[in-house]
């Protein structure tokens, strides 16, 4: 039986991706296991906590890195200089493990130091790109800005930006790991991101993988939408839009392109037939009175069963993200027959068909947002999810990553 660990900081910030793809190795009968800094997942998913140690090293290290990021330009969303970080090399989990995962290990989990510690055990070790944080200086996306591709200096990031700064320093120290080792994978979930990887100093002499994320089919389906409004009290005869994002006012979610596209809406459907329902960020005032239409903020949703709900409530899924790798709320959108409308950005191209599944903006263009909205409202299309993005699929991938790193599959 083939033992892989899937090293993750907590539930959040690409958890779920994580726990997934726990959770899909477990059914498809390996041994698997989730090493986490942060005890926020379930008793159930064979989670190993690092300790309270680990608690007092990201506190340090926490401490030391936002004295060091005070000034950093936040337009550019989040940098990471990774100065602490917990030994996890000694988990036995870990130890008899055949393959490592490792995916948002950031917020002072592991350090270079830290992943240098698991590299010696000399496992193939799997580097799963949820951001670009592992092929960057410290950014998790660059933007319009491609230093990444030849070597980090003068950071945008930065205020007081200079050839040899902080992202220089990290950059260095990854080139200098990831030359000393040959058991370093990259899997990238997205085409985009697959191509950054290989276009990158850091990953191009290292195998990728473009991989997707996994999602559980059997929660993320179709369900009668009278039934899916019922349960937040909607009613069946209007038009529901969803939109999700854990931070609504993050540089990555394109939020003001959002509220553009909205006041677009309101010279085609009258304001009184449309409910929106926002998840993922509790109610903010400032927003509530951007949106022209009777609005429900829903909080963060814990459980999958009501995420699914939301979806099936809605007639279209909308996100505006102006910058993302494979964002799995498209993934479950389409699996529960809504359909999408996103900018042509990132991995966002990957899954949604124009016109068929989805609705493909204009990057940055609020006009084409609201036009993609109004398209899946009128001619009523279905989401529905590539072939690629099925289980079975994906679990394919994986055994293939296996066989190229020299894993006995049986």
């Amino acid at each position: 039986m083939i033992n892989t660990v899937h090293i993750q900081h907590s539930a959040k910030s690409a958890g779920s991706a994580a726990l997934r793809l726990n959770r899909a190795f477990l059914e498809a009968g390996l041994n698997s296991y989730i090493v986490s800094f942060q005890s926020s997942f379930n008793d159930t998913d064979r989670v190993i906590y690092a300790g309270r140690t680990s608690k007092y090293i990201a506190s340090l290290n926490d401490r030391i890195t936002s004295f060091l990021s005070r000034r950093n330009n936040k337009e550019y969303g989040l940098y990471t200089y990774s100065l602490l970080g917990s030994d996890v090399s000694k988990i036995e989990e870990i130890r008899k493990s055949d393959v490592i995962y490792l995916h948002w290990v950031q917020g002072g989990f592991l350090s270079l130091s830290s992943i240098r510690k698991i590299l010696e055990l000399n496992k193939p070790v799997v580097f799963f790109m949820h951001d670009m944080w592992s092929i960057t200086g410290g950014c998790h996306y660059s933007f319009n800005c491609d230093k990444y591709k030849t070597r980090c200096c003068n950071c945008q990031v930065f205020s007081n930006q200079r050839d040899n700064d902080l992202s220089t320093k990290q950059f260095d120290k990854k080139q200098k790991l990831y030359s000393q080792f040959d058991n370093i994978y990259f899997i990238a979930p997205s085409l985009w991101m697959t191509e950054c990887a290989k276009d990158s100093s850091l990953a191009r002499q290292k195998p990728v993988f473009n991989i997707p994320n996994i999602i559980n089919e059997d929660i993320f389906k179709p369900v009668d939408k009278t039934f899916a409004r019922k349960m937040f009290n909607i009613s069946d005869k209007g038009l529901v839009i969803a939109f999700g994002a854990m931070s609504l006012n993050s540089p990555y979610k394109g939020w003001a392109y959002m509220k553009e596209a909205l006041k677009v809406l309101k010279y085609n459907f009258n304001s009184n037939d449309i409910t929106m329902l926002v998840f993922g960020s509790g109610f903010n005032s400032a927003i509530a009175s951007d949106i022209p239409y009777n609005t429900r903020f829903l909080g963060y949703l814990n459980d999958e069963y009501s995420l699914a709900l939301v979806y099936n409530a809605a007639d279209v899924f909308v996100t505006p993200s102006l910058a993302d790798n494979l964002p799995t709320t498209i993934l479950e959108s389409l699996s529960c027959s809504t359909p999408v409308v996103g900018f042509n950005v990132g991995g966002i191209p990957d899954m949604i068909r124009h016109k068929e599944n989805g609705y493909i903006a204009e990057y940055k263009d609020a006009k084409d947002l609201a036009n993609g909205i109004r398209f899946c409202i009128e001619t009523k299309i279905s989401g529905w999810l590539p072939d690629s993005f099925l289980k079975n699929n994906i679990l394919e991938k994986h055994m293939d990553l296996f066989k190229t790193a020299g894993i006995n599959l049986g």
